[in-house]
């Protein structure tokens, strides 16, 4: 450490006496072990000290401040550092295999944030923080216990649930997918975000931090046609749907991502992309002006997540190829091969708006080493082309996590690692999570199928809305989820026993100091919520098993239930008089109740939901349901199909439905209430 401090100095041009070595930088203590901190650690957060020393005037450290480490108070700073190349990765490999040693303080440093560095450049992959050797091992908080623990996920990328390594643990970096904001979110969309919400919490819940991308597709087909068809501008639909999609977000108690980048705002990121993908070969542009990825020229495209044939990847294949309803203008007349897709589709002054179609302008260093401009046409973005371009924007080339509905495994997944590993040279994401569909009836919820229901337009009360989050957040993601007014009916029931007995247990210590417990010792409830809350983290930490997650969650609830119960009966056998058989175990129930609050970290539930209201029309329901603007003769087939299920005449309930399907509406029953209309 002295010898690393007095070459640092050098570097420095800076004096240091010993004085100031063992006050500013680290005191080690074998006998006291405070915190455990291997030997690279230490190397990097004094680093990363010093360099900040060296930006400030005056240096007055904080007297036994704790060690904090590179995980929360230098990072920033120490990736400048690295970046400058004073500290190699060979150093940091050399030192990697070195025994621990045992740290008890790190000075405070006066300012935490550095100003940037004039002058840099973007480092080499051999100077930069994520070259750095990551241990597999839980990194340590100062009280020596562990800040993240291991996680097991299915990733479909090895088919098989293995164990999830970050790249800089405990940072994780987590890329997914968004909505369209054509129209409104149905519920079958939001069993996606409400699995990244679980995914994310889990995260969080076992010590990760977790830096979460999700996009907004701003420009399509589909956000164009509708422009058309109502007379607005693409930023009037756009911003409406994007604003009703986050008030969806918060109805449900989804924690947000750090950022959601709009197509639009990333035109210069995507065009950059496709010129790199030209230059490593994988791009070429047609005559007519559009750009495509070249299939045949990217070894093992299509094979990442799915297993497909050359012949059942082209354009319209049954069962693999089709490209979600349309993207009619893949201009398949200009493409040199039959399963090539399109990156940048050129202006097309019979189809295309103005306001929807962009013509950037992209800075790129020619073989000579000047700085030229280059055009990639007027149009805009593929499909596929938006996420791999803000993912490395946002995240880096090499991410940890992407996670998305199942149906998007191919063609978009797929096609966003062959963009992103054939521009970046690099491995794009190292594990990908997909969640499973959610039916109606044996069939997935889709717009396109006219099956589908808006969240508020299924959930129109905030229990309903809760009832929904813990419908989706208590199933196996991956596993298909029916969407019935039973199984809503069941969720709505289960949180009603939650809200019970939560509330019970919340009067029941309205007048106890439950901080003043000194332990739970000597109570069989406390003994009982220990080991289902180690059940719970078990459940959590295998791919995300929330079905035995909310036994769990009962079981504990089930410990509160039978103790009000077994004193409620002691109380009337002992004929009302208070004896020590009638006396509740608060401190049982302090824990039941500290355990709720615990789980709920990752369910979510608690809460109340904001901004009840009723559902704007979509443009495929083009009702809010109470039957104004529905058809009469509709209307009358909606009133003979409720009589014949009065009737528990089941068959001809189902032929009437057929016929509302077939006229172009879509009936939802409701439990006690008139059945829901609206057109699909």
């Amino acid at each position: 450490i002295t010898r690393y401090l007095q070459h640092t100095s050098q570097i420095y041009h800076s004096q240091w006496s010993a004085a100031q070595q063992a006050t500013v930088i680290l005191v080690f203590d074998t006998k006291q072990r405070r915190r455990t901190m291997n030997l690279p650690g230490a190397i990097a957060a004094l680093s990363a000290t010093l360099l900040l020393t060296r930006s400030c005037n005056s240096f007055v450290p904080a007297a036994n401040t704790a060690v904090v480490g590179i995980s929360d108070s230098v990072p920033n700073a120490l990736e400048q550092y690295l970046h400058h190349g004073l500290l190699s990765s060979k150093r940091h490999s050399e030192t990697a295999s070195s025994s621990r040693y045992r740290s008890t303080y790190l000075s405070s440093y006066k300012n935490p944030s550095m100003p940037p560095l004039s002058g840099q450049s973007r480092p080499s992959s051999t100077n930069s923080i994520s070259s750095l050797p990551m241990s597999s091992s839980p990194i340590e908080n100062v009280d020596g216990t562990a800040i993240s623990r291991p996680l097991t996920l299915y990733n479909s990328l090895s088919r098989s649930k293995t164990p999830f390594q970050p790249q800089k643990p405990p940072y994780v970096s987590m890329y997914t997918c968004g909505p369209t904001v054509y129209d409104s979110a149905h519920v079958g969309n939001f069993r996606a975000f409400l699995t990244y919400d679980v995914l994310k919490r889990v995260l969080t819940y076992l010590g990760y931090h977790v830096d979460h991308i999700c996009n907004l597709t701003d420009v399509d087909d589909k956000i164009i046609k509708r422009c058309e068809r109502e007379g607005v501008t693409l930023l009037e639909l756009t911003r409406k749907f994007e604003s009703k999609f986050f008030d969806d977000l918060e109805a449900l108690n989804i924690i947000k991502a750090r950022e959601y980048p709009r197509a639009t705002d990333n035109i210069d990121e995507m065009a950059k992309l496709i010129l790199d993908l030209e230059n490593n070969g994988l791009a070429y542009q047609s005559d007519e002006g559009s750009w495509y990825f070249s299939v045949s020229k990217k070894e093992g495209y299509g094979t990442k997540l799915v297993d497909l044939k050359p012949e059942e990847m082209k354009l319209g294949a049954s069962g693999a190829g089709a490209q979600r309803d349309m993207d009619a203008d893949e201009y398949d007349a200009e493409k040199e091969g039959a399963r090539d897709f399109c990156l940048w589709k050129s202006f097309k002054p019979d189809f295309d708006r103005e306001d929807a179609t962009w013509d950037p302008v992209v800075v790129v260093v020619g073989d000579d080493g000047e700085s030229v401009e280059r055009k990639i046409g007027r149009g805009r973005p593929g499909w596929h082309l938006e996420c791999s371009a803000m993912a490395r924007k946002y995240l880096g080339d090499t991410i940890d996590l992407h996670a998305g509905g199942i149906d998007l495994k191919f063609p978009h997944h797929e096609n966003e690692i062959a963009q992103s590993e054939g521009a970046n040279c690099a491995p794009f994401c190292n594990c990908w999570i997909h969640n499973g569909f959610v039916n109606i009836g044996d069939e997935k919820m889709s717009k396109s199928k006219g099956n589908f229901l808006t969240l508020r337009g299924a959930c129109p009360t905030g229990d309903d809305v809760r009832a929904y989050r813990y419908l989706v957040v208590s199933s196996q993601y991956r596993n298909p989820l029916s969407f019935t007014e039973a199984a809503l009916g069941a969720a709505k029931g289960a949180l009603k026993r939650l809200d019970r007995a939560k509330l019970m247990i919340e009067e029941a210590l309205s007048d106890e100091d439950v901080d003043g417990f000194a332990s739970y010792s000597g109570s069989e409830i406390a003994v009982r919520v220990e080991k289902e809350l180690a059940n719970f983290e078990v459940a959590i930490a295998d791919d995300l098993s929330m079905p035995r997650a909310s036994a769990c969650l009962f079981s504990v609830v089930k410990a509160a239930e039978t103790e009000f119960k077994r004193v409620a009966k002691a109380v009337t056998n002992d004929g009302g008089e208070e004896t020590n058989s009638s006396t509740l175990d608060l401190i049982g129930l302090a824990r039941v109740k500290q355990a709720l609050e615990q789980m709920d970290k990752v369910f979510g539930i608690y809460y109340d939901v904001p901004n009840e209201k009723k559902d704007e029309p979509s443009e495929s329901s083009g009702d809010t349901g109470d039957g104004k603007g529905i058809p009469e003769e509709v209307m009358q087939l909606v009133a003979l199909r409720t009589e014949a299920k009065d009737a528990k005449d089941w068959d001809v309930a189902d032929s009437l439905r057929a016929k509302i399907t077939e006229l172009g509406y879509a009936v939802k029953d409701v439990k006690g209430g008139d059945p829901i209309v609206t057109k699909a």
